[in-house]
């Protein structure tokens, strides 16, 4: 198994109808060939700022690099580069 774990540090000027449609976007990797487990969705905590959490399961290591270089997954990442800061974990489990 490969975990991935992204928080998403959402800009101060983004608006909710935005964080919905990335939030929309990014569960729609549920499908993707692969993945084991895919939860996307907001901290409950918005003491910092409101933070958006992606924690997905793959398969492998080989799925998750798979993933990775989808071209959906490309335009996902411009996608919330243009919303957000985020910090990343990956690890094998």
């Amino acid at each position: 198994m490969f975990r991935h774990i992204v928080l998403f540090r959402i800009h101060d000027d983004v608006g909710d109808a935005r964080v919905d449609a990335a939030i929309d976007m990014l569960q729609g990797f549920a499908a993707f060939p692969g993945v084991v487990s895919w939860i996307t969705t907001r901290s409950l905590d918005e003491r910092k700022g409101r933070v958006v959490i992606e924690e997905a399961t793959f398969e492998s290591r080989g799925a998750f690099e798979r993933f990775r270089g989808d071209p959906a997954h490309v335009r996902a990442a411009k996608t919330m580069a243009e919303i957000a800061d985020w910090w990343i974990g990956d690890y094998e489990a």
